[in-house]
């Protein structure tokens, strides 16, 4: 039987990334994204798209009930929904500052508050995946501290939730990339955007399909062992 795997934010680029990867890895995966477009456009074998608002606890927790409708559980979780708005401090509206927590943090949680019950009595060990950021950790970066903010708490949960659930096998893990060549690349300028790409060792920003990699490996077998870790993903820019 295939393992029955989330991907929230699945219609954008690194969602697109990472469900390719988990289908070819043999999980049904089922997106969750706010674009129905563009989770439309992704029908095939393996995949089904569920149009959610993920700033929404209701909404979240309807799509959750969809999935246990259909499938009766899952076996996996990846939080990949997230953006990142650029308003800088101390001139962040309020509304900004509550989406960008909403989209980031919220949403995730509430995920994992649904999908940890709908995991209960599934063979194996059972995988939660963060999509955190590494400007959680590097504060040379461009990032506003919305976005920060919203990342680091994300990790958190992360730590919290893998103690939590450790003898009940359920694995939890955060990856925080570096520079990822996504559309979020468009919400800052040229200038900023290849300065930053130029403190990259390799000389270039990474792929969608290298974090997805990452993702592959930590659902997989090969992953049981690991929770409670962040895996911070950007070249050795960052090593002290």
């Amino acid at each position: 039987m295939n393992r029955i795997s989330v991907v929230t934010g699945a219609a954008g680029g690194m969602g697109r990334a990472i469900v390719e990867r988990l289908i070819a890895d043999g999980s049904h995966v089922i997106g969750l994204d706010i674009d129905a477009a563009g989770l439309a456009d992704m029908k095939g074998d393996g995949f089904e798209g569920i149009c959610v608002d993920l700033t929404s606890a209701a909404a979240i927790s309807d799509a959750f009930a969809k999935i246990k409708e259909t499938h009766g559980g899952i076996d996996a979780l990846v939080n990949n929904a997230g953006t990142c708005f650029m308003s800088e401090f101390p001139d962040i509206p309020e509304a900004e500052f509550e989406k960008q927590m909403a989209l980031n943090f919220s949403g995730a949680f509430h995920c994992c508050q649904a999908a940890i019950k709908l995991m209960a009595g599934r063979d194996g060990v059972r995988k939660i995946v963060n999509i955190s950021s590494n400007g959680a950790y590097n504060f040379d970066a461009f990032d506003p501290p919305h976005y920060r903010a919203s990342k680091a708490a994300l990790d958190t949960l992360t730590k919290d939730l893998a103690r939590r659930y450790a003898t009940d096998k359920i694995a939890v893990n955060s990856i925080a990339p570096a520079m990822t060549e996504t559309p979020l690349f468009g919400v800052v300028s040229q200038e900023v955007l290849d300065k930053a790409i130029a403190q990259m060792p390799h000389g270039r920003a990474m792929q969608p399909s290298e974090i997805a990699a990452w993702v592959g490996f930590l659902i997989s077998p090969a992953g049981d062992i690991s929770s409670g870790n962040v895996i911070i993903l950007n070249q050795g820019r960052d090593v002290r």
